[in-house]
Order: structure tokens, then C-alpha cells, then sequence
């Protein structure tokens, strides 16, 4: 069977999809990458897939604009004609669900989180709903990474509840991140993995760090993750320099792995306002790490608080240097246990091995 798998980044193809890649390859499917051009792209040719570029700016949002993407996946996927197509992102399920109708190839889709358009209302939030509702007429199935996300989306009307269906995120795979002995740093160190984007809490974050300086804790808090000025609600670099400069942060850039620096952290932190399945988090517990984060969607399907970590209020620093202060101040063997509570709850919910199985059934049966 030919399967097209398209999202708004070769990158975030290869680094979330691949353990689903391989496994339909080794039933004998014919995978299409469909995806803007990076660094990542020939790593999925070198996979063995087939590999279509596409042009698809994941950051902005002007649906005149981005409807010219559906004319250009229309004639891709009329090139490739694939049996099934797989959509992530948002970008990719709207326009790419109206290009698969157009030549009726069936489709399933994943909400892999509901994005800034939902989070901040508007015109652009209204006319993001409406096309969500037209597209979403049309898919064989859709994936939600949590029943919130879900519920949201059959309580507004852009959905019928019958073709819908819980997944855990894109899972993760327990044999990369394995558990490892939490440290004994000197320094207790507070790790933030994330693009640099408002709706992460990467302002909520600095703010918590001021307080905590002021308490006189004594802590190092690193920030890893790209810069992505060009985003609408990307932070500047200049405001990330003047961090660096003030010594509240320690800038680690964009890594191609970041096993090492959770390996060494004390505690992941991701005050995100909302997710489908943070990868972060899902990493981070799978490494048998404690985790603070807020208590939204997405985030606390992955964190129980008190159990794996804490959960602080949305859009709160005073409660995030709160919550960071009182993990600070819990026991190694606390610590510790927290951390491998977050193993067992990812083994059991999240492992990559139940996604993969959800997506080879649901083609089977499209087929």
C-alpha cells in the first residue's frame, strides 16, 4: 500500500514519526514524505521513503494565503496517488484533507494540539474554526492526543464524535530514552525544552526565575529549544540575549539530541498554556525525571500532580517559583521517586509501540 504521511516539517517527521515509518515499512508499505525542504529531508529519502517538498510556512496564519497549499497538495498527491494519507499539524489537516477529498483518497488526521489560533481568539481563531469544520467532514478518521482537545472540538460543533479517537501523542520509544540515575548536581539545574514562542510560558518562566533569585535560591535554569523570531508570537533574540546577558539563563540553542541535557538535569520544566502531548514532557518522564508543569491540556494527562511532579496555574510565575521552589526543596529519594513514577506511567500510557499499532489498524481498514 502506498501511504503519504505530511506534516509541516521533514524534522518533525523524522524525529516524531520515524519508529511509525519503519514499522509500515517492514509490512511492506510504500511511504511518501510530504514536507518543506531541511535539513532532515534526505535522512528520509537515506530511510528509504519517497520524498515530495512541499511549500508550507508553519508559523503564520492567513488562510487566503495558505489555500494556494491545497492546489499544490492536490497535485502532489494526484502525482503520487497514495492509498491513504496521514495528516499532522494544522496546516497539513485542513488544506491537505481538502485536497485528499478533492481526488477521494481517504485520510486520517491527528490533532497534535490545537495551536496559538485557538489559544488567543480573534478573526483568525473564528475563521480557523470554520475551517476545521469544513475539512473535518471528511476524514475517515481523527486523532485526538486528549480527550480536552476532543471534547473541545465535538462541544463546537467541528466535528461528528463518531469519527473521532483517542491516541497517546506520537508515543515514545522506551528503548531511546531509557531511565537514568537522577544527579547529584552541585548546582540543582531546572531544564526548559521548547521552541522560544510566547504560548511555551518562556516568559512566565523568567519571571519565576527573578522571584527564586530574590528567595536566595541557588539553582542554574537552562533553556533549550530554537528561536523563532519569525513566528507570531515567536520572542525575539534580542530579548533571549538580554536574559543571557543578566545571567538569568543558560542558552543551550537547538540540539539534534537531547537525551544528554535531561540526563543531566535536576527537574524538566514546561510552563506551556496548553498541548496535545508534549514530547518534552513525555521524554523527560520516560528518562525517569521529576517535572513541573502547568496544569492544562496535554500537560497534566502526562504529569499527576504530587505523583510524577507538580502542576502550577496557567500564566502564573508567582505560583511557577512556587512550585519550582518546593521541588527544589524535596529530597533526593523524593526526587528520585517521582522520577521513576514518570516511567511507569509512560510505559504503561505512552509508549510508541501503541500509537503504531492504532495507525497499522486504522490503514488496514481503510485499505
Amino acid at each position: 500500500m502506498k501511504i503519504a504521511i505530511v506534516l509541516n516539517t521533514s524534522w518533525n517527521i523524522y524525529n516524531f514519526r520515524l519508529g511509525l515509518i519503519r514499522s509500515l515499512m517492514n509490512h511492506g508499505h510504500e511511504i511518501t514524505a510530504v514536507a518543506p525542504h531541511d535539513e532532515y529531508s534526505q535522512k528520509l529519502i537515506d530511510l528509504g521513503c519517497n520524498y515530495e517538498k512541499v511549500t508550507m510556512d508553519s508559523r503564520g496564519a492567513n488562510p487566503i494565503k495558505d489555500f494556494g497549499l491545497t492546489i499544490e497538495l492536490f497535485r502532489i498527491y494526484r502525482r503520487v496517488r497514495p492509498d491513504v494519507i496521514l495528516h499532522f499539524t494544522v496546516k497539513p489537516n485542513i488544506y491537505g484533507t481538502f485536497a485528499a477529498r478533492l481526488l477521494n483518497i481517504p485520510a486520517i488526521n491527528n490533532v497534535c494540539g490545537l495551536g496559538t489560533v485557538f489559544l488567543n481568539g480573534g478573526i483568525v481563531s473564528f475563521i480557523a474554526k470554520m475551517l476545521y469544520k469544513l475539512a473535518f467532514r471528511y476524514p475517515k478518521t481523527v486523532l485526538f492526543q486528549n480527550y480536552q482537545d476532543r471534547d473541545l472540538f465535538i462541544d463546537e460543533k467541528l466535528i461528528q464524535e463518531n469519527i473521532t479517537e483517542l491516541v497517546p501523542g506520537s508515543g515514545i520509544n522506551l528503548k531511546n530514552f531509557i531511565p537514568s540515575a537522577l544527579p547529584r548536581n552541585k548546582k540543582f539545574t531546572f531544564l526548559l525544552i521548547s521552541r522560544l514562542i510566547l504560548d511555551k510560558g518562556i516568559f512566565e518562566f523568567i519571571g519565576a526565575i527573578k522571584k527564586l533569585n530574590k528567595r536566595g535560591i541557588k539553582a542554574r535554569y537552562q533553556v533549550l529549544g530554537a528561536i523563532d523570531e519569525e513566528h507570531r508570537r515567536g520572542i525575539p533574540a534580542q530579548v533571549i540575549n538580554s536574559w543571557i546577558e543578566e545571567g538569568l539563563i543558560e542558552y543551550l540553542g537547538r540540539v539534534p539530541d537531547v537525551r544528554d541535557y535531561i540526563k543531566n538535569a535536576d527537574c524538566i520544566v514546561l510552563p506551556s498554556y496548553r498541548e496535545g502531548t508534549p514530547r518534552t514532557l513525555l521524554e523527560a518522564a520516560s528518562m525517569a525525571r521529576p517535572i513541573v508543569t502547568t496544569n492544562v491540556a496535554g500537560c497534566n494527562n502526562v504529569v499527576q500532580d504530587s505523583y510524577n511532579g507538580f502542576l502550577c496555574n496557567l500564566m502564573d510565575s508567582q505560583d511557577l517559583a512556587d512550585t519550582m521552589e518546593k521541588m527544589y526543596k524535596l529530597s533526593f529519594e523524593q526526587r528520585k521517586s517521582f522520577g521513576l513514577k514518570g516511567r511507569a506511567h509512560v510505559e504503561k500510557i505512552y509508549n510508541e509501540n501503541i500509537v503504531i499499532d492504532k495507525y497499522k489498524d486504522l490503514v488496514n481498514k481503510v485499505a
